[in-house]
């Protein structure tokens, strides 16, 4: 498999990238609907629970320092269990990138070019997807560490023509919101930003430098994208107000629908519509990684490259048809997304974790030299 050399500072950028992702698109309406007016707080909880969610992820990469997750379930549970273990992360990163795909498409079929074909758009999309896995991890680090600065100075322009526009009565009343609302808002931004994580496993920490730093970069990327987030979800709600953000499928684009900066410096959407698109293509990249890079461990395969293009056609396929319309789309993130992701992100490596912790101990030998 590729030995790549990605930077700890490369890798935190592409923590941010994957943070924000979709998240900062389609977070906002959720947040409202659950929490109102204080949808922000439940952001701001949310980065609190990313943050819980990144620490354990670095308890669990401290036991696999050498190996890929697929490598480690093999090593906690044995060559059958494990290879199923794997199987079922690789249904997990292929459905994670068709959802992506699908989003970024419907986004821009309905918003930006509506007589253009989904299908065009997804096909359009993911052959950037397969052309940036065919290169290697090392071109898509030193690529996001490139845009990076792009994608902050396009958020600064954003968040800077709309501060005048903020209007704090429709804040108030806060912490109107009972506890249940907020922590179930928080549970789904942490199910949308920091549990697919689990599929940065296959590069993380292993493909990093210096994989003890990586646990830091980790942390970094995930507070920055979660500020992104915070800020984006408090700007839809101060500017546009809770009602609006709640029925706008993509609250952030309407935010950005509203620069006006003496008649001049307006219709400029499409422009703050290029950061969502760098961040969802890294999203999808790195979810469809895993994939590829899991299947390459079922089969032994000494390259991953080989399953790319055909795969890639497979993602694009089922992006047309895994959800059938919006209100399905909202109606599956909101029911069955949520428990799904808590199990196979959170429940499953912990658990996994705590296998290989006795499987350990139970073989480690004592003074007498038994185990």
């Amino acid at each position: 498999m590729e030995q790549a050399a990605i930077s700890v500072r490369q890798f935190a950028i592409l923590v941010f990238l994957y943070t924000v992702g979709t998240t900062i698109l389609i977070i906002p309406s959720g947040l409202a609907a659950e929490a109102k007016q204080d949808a922000w707080i439940a952001s701001l909880l949310g980065l609190a629970f990313n943050v819980a969610v990144v620490f354990l992820y670095r308890l669990i990469a401290r036991s696999f320092r050498n190996m890929t997750f697929a490598q480690y379930y093999d090593n906690v549970y044995g060559k059958w269990i494990g290879k199923l273990m794997t199987l079922a992360f690789v249904f997990f990163s292929f459905v994670g990138s068709t959802t992506v795909l699908f989003y970024l498409g419907n986004f821009i079929n309905t918003q930006v070019m509506p007589e253009t074909p989904i299908q065009a758009i997804n096909i359009l999309f993911a052959a950037i997807v397969v052309m940036g896995l065919r290169l290697g991890l090392e071109t898509l680090a030193r690529t996001g560490e490139i845009l990076f600065p792009w994608i902050v100075l396009l958020f600064l322009i954003l968040i800077g023509c709309l501060l005048p526009q903020i209007d704090a009565e429709k804040l108030q009343p806060v912490l109107e919101a009972d506890p249940a609302s907020l922590i179930k808002g928080a549970v789904s931004l942490t199910g949308t930003s920091a549990l697919p994580y689990l599929a940065l496993f296959m590069l993380y920490p292993v493909q990093v430098s210096d994989p003890k730093k990586a646990d830091r970069a980790m942390l970094e990327g995930t507070v920055a994208g979660g500020l992104f987030v915070v800020l984006i979800t408090f700007l839809s709600i101060a500017v546009l107000g809770a009602d609006v953000s709640e029925r706008q499928m993509f609250p952030s684009y309407s935010l950005a629908k509203r620069i006006n900066v003496g008649n001049f410096f307006a219709r400029v959407e499409i422009l703050i519509a290029a950061i969502w698109f760098i961040t969802v293509y890294f999203k999808t990249v790195f979810y469809f990684y895993g994939c590829v890079t899991g299947i390459a461990h079922l089969f032994r395969l000494r390259d991953y490259r080989p399953l790319v293009l055909p795969l890639g056609m497979l993602v694009v396929v089922y992006s047309l048809v895994v959800y059938p319309d919006v209100v399905y789309a909202a109606e599956f993130d909101r029911t069955v997304w949520i428990p799904y992701i808590v199990v196979v992100g959170l429940a499953i490596p912990a658990v996994t974790w705590i296998v290989g912790i006795i499987r350990k101990r139970l073989q480690t030998p004592d003074v007498n030299g038994q185990p």
